[in-house]
């Protein structure tokens, strides 16, 4: 799931790759890898993750990853500045699609300009497509399914400790779901913006590796990065929680801690 600066050069101008800067249109404008399409996916929050609200999501996400020009034929390759939670995102959701074939750039933008890469500033248009694939529902959990298992999975929350314990609440509540175990998203890169080995990865998630896990943050976006970590280093029963505290704190009938 992770493609290094090295391995991209080889192949960012071939046709059958298409390379996705999930980062703001602005800074996407600034500088890009040659040839890449933008697609701000922090744009893209989602806060009700019911049995309909999240086959909203589905349809939703296929019509703009297919206008982006993502499909099954093609190798997708996500990036932002570093090995982060957009683009962390955006190859969690290629995976809901079961799509065959996609990576993340590790160490993002920041690596590939520090190793004298090419960038450029114009846009590329965008090439619509078709994604066709089919959904895989074992990646995903909404707020009624993860409520109904408290207690029996194990809830990651990839947010800051202040998050956590309800100092910096961002939603109607402060706090984090009962059970969680707090391990911050940032834990899972390196001084330089690039993934951690699989060793110190090994360190930071002490957990049984064929327990179901259920990873969160404030918008699946962090959780993402987290996901795509744990599944790096073998763990293979994972959901993201795509409502979040975005969702979890603002609903007053979901229980929670301090």
């Amino acid at each position: 799931m992770f493609i290094s600066t090295m391995d991209l050069a080889k192949i960012y101008k071939d046709d059958s790759v298409l390379i996705i800067d999930a980062r703001s249109y602005k800074d996407y404008s600034k500088s890009h890898i040659p040839g890449a399409v933008s697609l701000d996916l922090f744009s893209f929050h989602w806060a009700d993750t019911s049995e309909k609200g999240l086959i909203s999501f589905g349809e939703h996400m296929r019509k703009i990853l297919s206008y982006a020009g993502v499909d099954e034929n093609k190798k997708i390759i996500f990036y932002d500045n570093t090995t982060g939670m957009l683009a962390a995102r955006g190859v969690w959701m290629c995976l809901y699609f079961s799509h065959p074939d996609v990576q993340m750039l590790d160490g993002g933008l920041s690596n590939w300009t520090g190793e004298n890469q090419p960038t450029e500033t114009e846009s590329t248009i965008y090439k619509p497509s078709r994604l066709t694939t089919t959904i895989d529902p074992s990646i995903i959990i909404g707020f009624e399914e993860l409520n109904e298992n408290i207690g029996k999975v194990t809830i990651i929350d990839a947010r800051s400790p202040e998050e956590f314990d309800g100092t910096t609440p961002r939603a109607a509540r402060g706090g984090h779901i009962p059970t969680a175990k707090n391990i911050d998203w940032n834990n899972n890169l390196d001084d330089s913006g690039k993934l951690k080995s699989d060793e110190e990865l090994e360190s930071l998630y002490q957990i049984d590796k064929e327990t179901e896990i259920v990873t969160y943050c404030q918008g699946a976006y962090r959780a993402a990065n987290s996901y795509l970590s744990l599944k790096k280093i073998g763990f293979k029963n994972i959901k993201v929680y795509l409502g979040s505290w975005g969702e979890w704190g603002n609903d007053l009938n979901l229980p929670i801690e301090k």
